[in-house]
């Protein structure tokens, strides 16, 4: 089907039109997994909530701004995707998919998270990176099982202190937010073993030596005058991370030492759960 004629489908809300939109999925596909990511999608499909043994359910990169009640048929889904979508809130029957694993909710139009997000105590992985978020939702700091949390590219200028309670957390991406001071909540998770606060604006970094956990640190882009002092094998990008943790100074000019080698970003492909 060409895009053009999908796109004109797509405005149509009936039933039969949405149905056009996923060709001939009619069954729930053998590796129990449903791919509807970039078909222009505006409702989801009220058929695939029937494939009650579905795990896997890809809907990123459509117009979707609500989704269906008999969502909460699909008890057995553990991946979902709704990034790069139009949900102003979350919907709640989002909640009620208690073996949820992984959550992509990135690059949507969310200002806060719903308290029922306590009930996925399942979830080890959640992307919340491109929304509108001014303040980490506390909710997410009662996600006990949570290992990565992706929070980039938002409004954040500070981090809830709950969020020490998050013991299993191992990675936290902080790219592209506000934060003016390393957040000192980080200081008190010594299991953490990346961070990541490129793009902030923090112009000072205490000592990260004490961390034991710590593998990586990517302080790049921020108007910082040291570096983060790690433990031997920690690895640093960002500004003198190949010198010593200040600076060098010669004739009263501060030498300013650019790491070339960047790692890439949290890998864009879908991430399947342990």
């Amino acid at each position: 089907m060409g895009n053009s004629l999908k796109a004109i489908v797509a405005f149509v809300p009936s039933d039969e039109c949405q149905k056009y939109l996923v060709e001939d999925l009619e069954e729930m596909p053998v590796d129990k997994m449903v791919d509807l990511s970039g078909r222009q999608l505006r409702r989801l499909p009220l058929h695939i909530c029937s494939f009650r043994e579905l795990v896997k359910l890809y809907l990123s990169d459509n117009n979707l701004n609500h989704l269906p009640p008999e969502l909460e048929q699909l008890q057995n889904l553990q991946i979902l995707a709704l990034d790069f979508n139009n949900f102003k809130s979350l919907p709640l029957v989002v909640c009620t998919l208690k073996q949820l694993c992984i959550l992509y909710l990135g690059n949507n139009k969310l200002c806060s998270l719903p308290l029922e997000l306590r009930l996925l105590q399942n979830l080890k992985t959640l992307w919340i990176e491109s929304n509108c978020l001014q303040r980490l939702p506390e909710v997410v700091c009662e996600l006990s099982l949570l290992k990565t949390l992706h929070a980039g590219s938002n409004a954040l200028r500070t981090l809830p202190a709950q969020l020490r309670c998050l013991q299993e957390l191992r990675t936290i991406w902080l790219s592209g937010n506000l934060l003016s001071e390393f957040p000192s909540v980080l200081l008190d998770m010594p299991f953490l073993e990346v961070i990541d606060v490129d793009r902030n604006s923090i112009r000072f970094f205490p000592s990260l030596a004490h961390l034991p956990g710590l593998k990586l640190v990517i302080y790049d882009h921020n108007p910082c005058r040291n570096a983060p002092k790690v433990a031997k094998g920690v690895r640093r990008v960002g500004r003198w991370s190949e010198e010593s943790p200040e600076p060098r100074k010669r004739s009263g000019a501060v030498i300013e030492i650019t790491l070339d080698e960047k790692p890439s970003p949290p890998p864009a492909a879908k991430l399947e759960p342990e």
